[in-house]
């Protein structure tokens, strides 16, 4: 089990962007959350194993097909083991 943290930056809000993560990790069976920030960006938490990370990690570099992703920020966290599932975070 492996966890990173990262920052979508781009036109990533009013896009679909959470909905389309929340999809794309239950996929992928990782837990964790999404959530806007007041910036105007996209902040997300994921956990699981390295390669469905790694996937979604690939993801979040193009988002939907309505986003467009200038910036990724990612940062190897340990995991917190506490999720049950992935979902929006407010």
């Amino acid at each position: 089990m492996q966890a990173f943290h990262a920052i979508v930056k781009g036109e990533v809000q009013g896009v679909g962007f959470r909905m389309s993560a929340i999809i794309r990790a239950e996929q992928l069976g990782l837990t964790g959350w999404v959530r806007n920030t007041p910036d105007g960006d996209v902040e997300v938490w994921a956990e699981g194993n390295t390669q469905a990370l790694e996937h979604f990690y690939a993801w979040l570099q193009v988002g939907p097909s309505a986003a467009r992703v200038d910036e990724v920020i990612k940062t190897d966290e340990q995991p917190r083991g506490i999720y049950k599932r992935f979902s929006v975070a407010f």
